[in-house]
């Protein structure tokens, strides 16, 4: 059933009395906001639910977990609140609320409420601008809250037990040294965790 039957039926059924924002909302598709599953110490709900949904588009679930199930974001929200000194923190605030800003400004309306692929393309918008600026300034100072949030989030993966575990090669309990080997029997191409 599409949108238009699904109002069609609707109205049928209440006796034709819909109000306009229930057509709106059907109309737009009205999507709900994505769960936590875990509580922000530093962040705001709405701050975290947008650094959720960022780490989980830099690093999506695939064949191995996502950010979002490595736990990324609650990693990225300690680390602010732990330690981030003051200057930095309120610099991480401030490119999250220009990041939402812009979002609104350019997408029409809040980055919760876009669809998937317009987030995607939003990220990677804003990523692809970070790095042309970075390379043309050859400056790390400051660097654009992307690219921040991809740091942290690249980080936060790499270091957590699905990251280290199912895509860096890991072994808990090294085996005997081999002194000579080929390099494609030592990992099989994978860069070792530890």
């Amino acid at each position: 059933m599409d949108r238009r039957e699904a109002i069609r039926r609707t109205a049928w059924i209440m006796g034709g009395i819909v109000s306009a924002p229930a057509i709106a909302a059907v109309l737009k598709g009205c999507k709900a906001k994505p769960e936590l599953g875990w509580k922000p110490v530093f962040l705001s709900e709405e701050q975290a639910a947008i650094v959720s949904e960022i780490a989980e588009i830099i690093i999506p679930k695939t064949d191995t977990p996502g950010a979002k199930d490595a736990g990324v974001p609650g990693f990225i929200d300690l680390i602010l609140k732990d330690v981030y000194k003051k200057e930095d923190q309120d610099l991480f605030l401030e490119g999250l609320k220009a990041f939402s800003q812009e979002a609104e400004k350019e997408m029409g309306d809040s980055f919760l409420e876009l669809s998937h692929e317009q987030q995607s393309e939003l990220v990677k918008k804003k990523h692809d601008a970070a790095i042309q600026a970075e390379q043309e300034s050859k400056s790390a100072q400051n660097r654009p809250f992307i690219l921040a949030m991809k740091e942290l989030t690249m980080l936060g993966f790499f270091t957590s037990e699905p990251g280290a575990t199912l895509v860096l090669q890991y072994e808990p309990v090294p085996g005997a040294y081999k002194g000579c080997i080929p390099l494609a029997e030592a990992g099989n191409g994978r860069t070792w965790a530890t």
